[in-house]
C-alpha cells in the first residue's frame, strides 16, 4: 500500500472553533468598513439625481422664458400691424362716400383697437410670468449650486474614506481567505449559510450573561457545560449560531 506523500492536519474541534471566531471577526470588520463606506455612494447618488433634477428643472424655466418672450414678440409684431391698420382705416375715412363705408372703418378700427388692448393685456400677463421664472431660476441656481458644493464634499469623503479604508480591507480579505483555507468545507459552507441568514451577519457568537451572543435567549447550564468543554460544535436551538465560550471568543493568536 501506498504511503500518502502529505498528511492533512487534523484540527480539534477547540482548534475549528477558534478558527471560525477569528475568522467571523474579520468579516465583521469587512461589513463595518462596507456599512461606512456604504452610506456614503447612496448619498453621493442621491445627491447626483437630485442635481439632475434641478438642472432639468433650470433647463425648462428657461426654455419656457424663451417661449414667452417669444410670445411677447409676436403680441407686439400684432399692435404693430393693428396700428398700421388703424392708421390706414383712419385715412380711409376722409374719403367714404357713404355712412355705411364710415360704419365698417369706424369697426375696423375699433376692432384693431380691441387687439392692441388684448395684445397689451397679453404682453403684460407673459412679463408676470417671465419675472416669476427668473425669481425662481435665482433661487433654483441658489440651490443647485448649494448642492453641487454637498456633491464635492460628499465625493471627497467617499474618496477619502475608500483610500483609507482599501488597504485595510485587502489585509482582511486576504487574511479571512488564509483563514477559510484552514476550514473544513461542510463546516464552512454551513458557517456562510447561518452567517447568510443572521440579520447582523454574525455565525459564531460567545455566551453573554448565561445566554446566546446572537439571539439573547437564555442557555441551559449543561449545554454551557458541553460549550466550555469545546468537544463538540454547538448551534443555538433558538437562532442557530454557532456558540462558544469567552474565553476562547478572547484568546489571542
Amino acid at each position: 500500500m501506498a504511503k500518502k506523500t502529505s498528511v492533512e492536519k487534523e484540527y480539534t474541534v477547540e482548534e475549528r472553533l477558534y478558527t471560525l471566531y477569528q475568522l467571523q471577526s474579520m468579516l465583521t470588520e469587512i461589513d463595518k468598513i462596507k456599512t461606512l463606506r456604504g452610506e456614503l455612494p447612496l448619498e453621493v447618488r442621491d445627491l447626483e439625481d437630485e442635481i439632475a433634477g434641478l438642472e432639468t428643472r433650470l433647463s425648462n424655466y428657461k426654455a419656457e422664458i424663451r417661449e414667452y418672450e417669444a410670445s411677447v414678440l409676436a403680441q407686439r409684431n400684432k399692435i404693430q400691424d393693428s396700428t398700421s391698420l388703424i392708421e390706414r382705416y383712419k385715412s380711409q375715412l376722409e374719403n367714404v362716400r357713404n355712412n355705411r363705408e364710415f360704419d365698417n372703418l369706424s369697426k375696423e378700427i375699433e376692432f384693431q383697437g380691441l387687439e392692441i388692448e388684448h395684445s397689451e393685456k397679453k404682453i403684460r400677463e407673459y412679463g408676470e410670468t417671465i419675472a416669476n421664472k427668473r425669481v425662481e431660476i435665482i433661487h433654483l441656481t441658489e440651490n443647485l449650486e448649494g448642492r453641487k458644493a454637498d456633491l464635492i464634499q460628499k465625493r471627497s469623503e467617499l474618496e477619502e474614506i475608500v483610500s483609507e479604508t482599501k488597504q485595510e480591507e485587502e489585509k482582511l480579505r486576504e487574511k479571512a481567505k488564509k483563514l477559510e483555507s484552514a476550514i473544513e468545507p461542510r463546516l464552512l459552507t454551513a458557517f456562510k449559510r447561518i452567517r447568510k441568514g443572521a440579520r447582523n451577519g454574525l455565525a459564531v457568537v460567545y455566551i453573554q450573561r448565561d445566554a446566546c451572543g446572537g439571539c439573547f435567549n437564555k442557555i441551559p447550564p449543561q449545554k454551557q457545560m458541553d460549550i466550555k468543554l469545546r468537544k463538540k460544535i454547538i448551534v443555538c436551538e433558538y437562532c442557530g449560531r454557532i456558540m462558544i465560550d469567552p474565553e476562547l471568543a478572547g484568546a489571542e493568536v
